[in-house]
């Protein structure tokens, strides 16, 4: 059964998509009003805050679960429900949701890397570019849930996007490190038909009006290519969700909350994305183990694969990828540092 119906928890959901709403606008609105480059500290900072409030919305979770099971009549009619474990569980499965959703994300920062490199946005401009797309973003997320809501209740369906997890899951395994070139990307060439576009870039304008004609800005164009982007990782990460609970409420607020630090993690981890070079290998066995989930470890565990191992796995595999990263960083970079001291050395003796 479903522990938290929407009929019954629509006003969750209502009071939840208002707090998201009136942080993003404290976000554009009071604490990012000026156009500035957001540094390495700031981003550091509010990366804390988002990660911070989904810990604290998690551990309030819990409580007003362990709260709600053992009081209402709908819980306590199930006989040998446990409210306290399940409040657990319910918890557990929203935090290993988020840890998921997050790692996912780093998938999507590459991309922001590549798309305002190539369209040239300053990064005084890209906090602008990115709130916007990351408000368009939580629509889709919302619209790709409440349908996987209703199609992951057929088996075959589980079965589909397991399958399709495992096939990107061993496609990323095996996929180059060469860095993308968007100058031929099927979606830029539409997106440079369908649209008037200025060839210059009008401070933190999306559109601009030049001879009674309106244009679209590098700006507007870099929105919607990570939209359309985002669109298609969400037939990803939202499955993966799915994969670890069956619960609509506790996929949409870890998705949220996971997408809502992903303009900070960006910043943060922009000037030194390419040393971790092995954290794709990390996110493709993820990707593996939710896929086998869905087509096999759930129904080989009665139904649904311990949540709590499900948290130690991931967390092992994105933690050891990160790990052997920075490991073969500092070994490249001694390396590197070595070969540099003895060119100098050679030159100074000659």
């Amino acid at each position: 059964m479903i522990l938290f119906p929407f009929y019954d928890y629509w006003w969750f959901y209502l009071g939840f998509t208002a707090f998201v709403l009136v942080v993003l606008a404290l976000d554009l609105g009071v604490f990012h009003k000026k156009a500035h480059e957001v540094g390495f500290k700031e981003a550091s900072i509010w990366t804390t805050i988002w990660i911070s409030l989904a810990l604290v919305f998690n551990y309030l979770f819990y409580l007003y679960a362990q709260y709600r099971f053992s009081t209402h009549e709908r819980y306590t009619s199930i006989p040998g429900f446990d409210p306290d474990a399940q409040a657990k569980s319910s918890a557990l499965e929203f935090l290993t949701g988020f840890v998921v959703e997050k790692s996912l994300a780093v998938d999507n920062i590459f991309i922001f890397a590549v798309v305002f490199a190539y369209f040239g946005i300053p990064k005084m401009y890209q906090h602008r570019v990115l709130f916007w797309g990351i408000l368009g973003a939580l629509i889709f997320r919302a619209l790709f849930i409440a349908m996987g809501s209703v199609l992951m209740q057929y088996h075959w369906v589980v079965i589909f996007f397991g399958a399709l997890l495992i096939l990107t899951g061993i496609k990323m395994f095996f996929a180059g490190t060469k860095p993308q070139n968007l100058e031929n990307n099927f979606i830029i060439r539409q997106l440079k038909k369908f649209f008037r576009v200025h060839p210059q870039i009008e401070g933190q304008k999306f559109f601009f009006k030049k001879d009674g004609l309106i244009y679209v800005t590098p700006l507007f164009l870099a929105l919607i290519f990570l939209e359309l982007s985002d669109i298609i990782f969400a037939v990803d990460s939202v499955p993966a969700i799915f994969a670890l609970t069956k619960e609509p409420l506790i996929v949409f607020t870890s998705n949220i909350f996971a997408i809502l630090g992903l303009r900070s993690m960006y910043f943060m981890f922009a000037g030194v994305m390419d040393k971790f070079a092995f954290i794709k290998y990390g996110l493709a066995s993820v990707l593996l183990f939710v896929g086998l989930k869905m087509v096999w470890l759930n129904e080989a565990y009665g139904g649904k694969f311990p949540i709590n191992w499900s948290l130690i796995i991931i967390g092992a595999l994105i933690g050891s990828s990160i790990l052997a990263s920075i490991v073969i960083d500092k070994r490249n970079q001694k390396i590197l540092n070595f070969g540099k001291a003895n060119l100098e050395k050679e030159g100074n003796q000659s």
